[in-house]
């Protein structure tokens, strides 16, 4: 299958290529229909539960999307929901007679130069945001990705495509359920909703809700303040994740792109398969 660089138009193959996410709390899907400056074009996004697939739906949804044959490019941070994928996968191939084909996609098959101890250790979904990131970022610019999942990353990127690291911390719903497990009295907060909190909290849930939301909120700003320290460039600083509303507006410079992580498979993808 070839690609052209402007548009999704120029897909004709009957293989499709699906690019897989595999999350703590979420698997999410989409299908790779070409490529424009440089950048993978996305279509057909489906989310699974990565505790409790809709197997049923997902069956459908992929003969929906590829009816002859398949080609997954699957980035995992969560084992047991990889293996899960790839068994329905295999399922739906033999129950509806689908031509599959399965890649995981590992840190060196991104264009990423990784700056760490063991980059075999950086989660995939990381790097792939900040090999999308580089991409995105503007000629002799970094970029700082921040990642607001199940745990919330704030990673470097150099002007020169080099992934220098960053920091890690429990994502809201995470927090919520520490103190719960941690405490004999505080109540998992499960409603921490999308605007600013109020402060002070009048009750034990929204007190929780406000030192939650500040401190998150508190944690992303001052890391990214400590990133920017790091490069001798200016830096672009994008956002993604799940929970990106905790800290949408708090640095109104970043950009928000949902896709940074599939974008990077998208480019890994592309690269593995020399589309």
């Amino acid at each position: 299958m070839m690609f052209g660089d402007v548009s999704e138009d120029t897909c004709n193959d009957r293989r499709t290529t699906i690019l897989a996410d595999v999350g703590n709390s979420m698997v999410k899907l989409a299908v790779l229909s070409g490529v424009r400056q440089g950048m993978p074009c996305l279509e057909d996004h489906y989310n699974l539960d990565s505790h409790n697939f809709d197997c049923e739906g997902f069956a459908n949804w992929l003969m929906t999307v590829a009816s002859v044959s398949a080609e997954f490019h699957i980035a995992s941070v969560y084992e047991t929901a990889a293996t899960r994928l790839e068994t329905s996968v295999a399922a739906v191939s033999a129950a509806r007679k689908l031509s599959v084909r399965k890649q995981r996609v590992l840190f060196s098959h991104l264009p990423i130069e990784v700056m760490t101890e063991d980059p075999r250790h950086v989660g995939i979904d990381r790097l792939a945001a900040a090999t999308a990131a580089s991409r995105l970022a503007l000629p002799s610019h970094g970029a700082i990705v921040i990642d607001c999942g199940t745990a919330i990353s704030v990673d470097l990127v150099s002007s020169d495509r080099q992934f220098l690291g960053g920091a890690i911390l429990p994502g809201p719903s995470l927090l919520s359920r520490l103190l719960a497990d941690g405490t004999s009295l505080l109540p998992e907060v499960l409603s921490l909703g999308d605007t600013l909190p109020v402060m002070p909290g009048r009750s034990t849930s929204s007190a929780i809700v406000a030192g939650i939301g500040f401190g998150v909120r508190g944690a992303v700003c001052r890391l990214v303040d400590e990133a920017r320290k790091k490069v001798d460039a200016e830096v672009d600083v994008f956002l993604t994740g799940g929970w990106r509303d905790t800290v949408q507006g708090e640095i109104p410079s970043a950009q928000e792109l949902p896709d940074l992580v599939l974008s990077g498979i998208g480019i890994a993808a592309i690269e593995i398969s020399g589309l």
